[in-house]
């Protein structure tokens, strides 16, 4: 079976072709410039018209999603209640489920017939028990708004935990796990027995660790403090948490974690104190996470610092466990995100 992975993005479209069983990869590509001023590529039907014309029979289509809220626990094929409900949930993710969506309505006049999967970065942190996603807010914001813990990068997540097991040589069932996804985005999961029982990013990205651009865990009433001091609206403050704070905020440089290596060694401060704090804040959470599992086995690296930075790497280890008797295996994995989502359509399929 010959199946089509779809990352569509708000101006781009990632894909990647994968005949299962076997999990050969046949093409891959990416269209960029969708919508924007003086490009070719007008929409998401235009751009996949192009890649269609790349790639040969398509038997199943699955598409990267962000969020699922709560409505979505699984990958799951995507019918004309299934839209109405990704829809509903682009108030959670303006950024991403519209241009998700996009894809998904692009491919259904392009190749009717063809049936289509959505899987979800939200879903496999659905695993997460009530006391780890509620925040403590008035419990009608839950009730009502479902403001609550999501989580994101679920799908890489789960993709390096079963590689693994797969490398130890293991059954998941058997496994306490920490995946640490670190790239411009960054992210950290407890996988506990196959389940993610928690995860560093909350109701939206911004929660957790340091990131790129992303400020991570910082008191909320610093929000009303910045606003009322610097006379900003929500929307210059919004920008602010998201776009200019994180390693880039930190160091005035760059958000670049090669570039903040080589300013640092050659005496920036505020590069090395970017650096610093990043590998605090992913200590503080791995150490949280080993407790709440009494234990790890397994200490998993991926994304573009979590796989190419070794001194990073490095530092983030260093006599973390060396109160632990059992020593868990680091491990480097590259995340594959498309494998995975093929994978889980195949099985739905199937």
């Amino acid at each position: 079976m010959k199946i089509l992975v779809i990352n569509s993005g708000s101006s781009s479209i990632k894909y990647k072709l994968f005949v299962l069983p076997g999990e050969q990869n046949m093409a891959k590509g990416i269209i960029e410039h969708i919508g924007e001023k003086g490009s070719k590529i007008k929409d998401h039907y235009t751009g996949l018209k192009i890649v269609l014309g790349r790639v040969k029979q398509v038997d199943l289509v699955g598409h990267r999603v962000v969020h699922g809220a709560e409505k979505f626990k699984r990958p799951t094929l995507i019918n004309a209640p299934v839209i109405r409900k990704i829809r509903q949930c682009c108030t959670l993710a303006p950024l991403h489920n519209p241009a998700n969506l996009a894809g998904i309505l692009a491919c259904k006049k392009l190749l009717p017939g063809v049936r289509q999967v959505a899987v979800f970065d939200t879903a496999f942190h659905q695993t997460l028990p009530d006391y780890a996603y509620i925040y403590g807010l008035p419990y009608e914001f839950y009730k009502r708004f479902g403001i609550r813990k999501y989580g994101f990068h679920g799908t890489s997540h789960q993709y390096v935990a079963h590689e693994a097991a797969r490398r130890l040589n293991k059954p998941m069932s058997k496994l306490k796990i920490i995946t640490c996804h670190l790239g411009n985005g960054c992210s950290i999961t407890a996988v506990d027995r196959g389940r993610s029982i928690d995860t560093s990013m909350g109701f939206t990205p911004l929660e957790g660790l340091i990131m790129g651009t992303r400020c991570g865990d910082i008191d909320p009433a610093l929000v009303t403090y910045i606003m009322h001091k610097k006379r900003l609206n929500i929307f210059q403050l919004d920008n602010i948490l998201n776009k200019a704070s994180g390693l880039k905020g930190i160091s005035g440089i760059s958000n670049d974690m090669r570039i903040l290596g080589r300013k640092a060694r050659s005496g920036d401060k505020r590069a090395k104190l970017a650096i610093d704090i990043f590998i605090y804040r992913i200590k503080k959470y791995i150490g949280a996470y080993a407790a709440i599992m009494a234990g790890c086995d397994a200490l998993v690296f991926t994304g573009g610092i979590g796989e190419n930075q070794r001194r990073i790497r490095e530092e983030i280890c260093k006599g973390i466990f060396s109160h632990l008797k059992k020593k868990p295996k680091i491990l480097v994995i590259p995340t594959d995100e498309e494998l995975m989502i093929a994978r889980q359509a195949y099985q739905l399929i199937k």
